[in-house]
């Protein structure tokens, strides 16, 4: 079994406070997920699923009592938020945060560039404008969302998590930075070569040589986030936990393999089954949990 690997986080909360006489935050008014709450069970989920290879340390809780900055400029208040989320309706747009002085005002590139954290995880509330995940830095690439440059020594992911949902939506964005560090790491590879694009088949694409599918496609899916489908598929699924020893044997397969439809389990079962082995394939590491949580790592 191939060595884990420890990851230091910087976790930062926008959850600004609504009600000043209470001093009650936006997530406790709106009865929301305590944000520490998730960020616990996501540790233990990716430890779960890495094999125990990948396990995340939190070494500083940061959470600030405003809204942040959009790209253009505007910023919520509590009484503008409040009254777009009753109303369903009115948010700004566009949405997207202003990630450059977000990470400058928490002093993300110094926590970077001292080894005092490897990532960044934001919290926050719907249309907060972040990406689910975008890498930073020197050659930074896709990661779900288009690189952002910034001075530091090395790479880094900044997680775009909401305490409104559950932890499933987590593992969610987990499983979209998988997609596209794999999806890089495999760039220059082809046809069977291509182990990413097999991993990740299925029967909607690939009839008769499903494997794991990839984030909203079971092995037998036939739309997004159609993961509860009972249609009885073969598969090599179970295979790939023996990777590199692939040795083509297919079993029938349904939703009750992966939870019935619940998008945690489902997304535990997929991330499982991705290679955690010693040694090389075709000069790729037999481990891409490396790769996952270390973006330095991908070639």
């Amino acid at each position: 079994m191939p060595e884990s690997l420890r990851r230091r986080v910087l976790s930062i909360a926008h959850d600004p406070v609504v009600d000043r006489r209470t001093g009650q935050t936006l997530s406790r008014a709106l009865g929301w997920y305590d944000w520490r709450d998730l960020e616990a069970q996501y540790i233990q989920d990716v430890a779960r699923a890495s094999h125990g290879l990948v396990h995340y340390d939190v070494v500083e809780h940061r959470e600030i009592d405003e809204f942040p900055i959009k790209a253009d400029g505007f910023r919520y208040d509590a009484d503008s938020y409040l009254r777009c989320w009753h109303a369903r309706s009115g948010f700004h747009q566009p949405d997207l945060v202003d990630y450059s002085r977000l990470l400058a005002d928490v002093g993300a590139a110094q926590a970077i560039d001292s080894d005092h954290a490897d990532e960044i995880w934001l919290f926050a509330f719907p249309y907060g404008g972040y990406y689910e995940s975008i890498m930073v830095g020197p050659g930074a690439f896709w990661c779900n969302a288009p690189p952002l440059a910034a001075r530091c020594s090395k790479r880094f992911v900044v997680m775009g998590f909401s305490y409104e949902r559950e932890v499933g939506c987590m593992l969610e964005d987990l499983g979209h930075r998988v997609e596209s560090i794999m999806s890089h790491v495999y760039r220059d590879r082809g046809g069977d070569r291509n182990l990413w694009e097999r991993f990740t088949r299925y029967e909607q694409i690939a009839p008769g040589r499903a494997s794991c599918g990839n984030v909203h496609f079971a092995p037998n899916s036939t739309r997004d986030y159609d993961w509860g489908n009972p249609r009885p598929v073969m598969s090599d699924c179970d295979d790939w936990l023996n990777f590199p020893h692939l040795t083509g044997a297919r079993r029938r397969v349904t939703c009750r393999d992966w939870g019935n439809g619940d998008m945690r389990l489902h997304h535990l079962w997929w991330l499982e089954r991705l290679p955690h082995a010693d040694g090389q394939t075709d000069g790729i590491s037999n481990n891409w949990w490396p790769y996952i949580a270390d973006p330095n790592l991908v070639p």
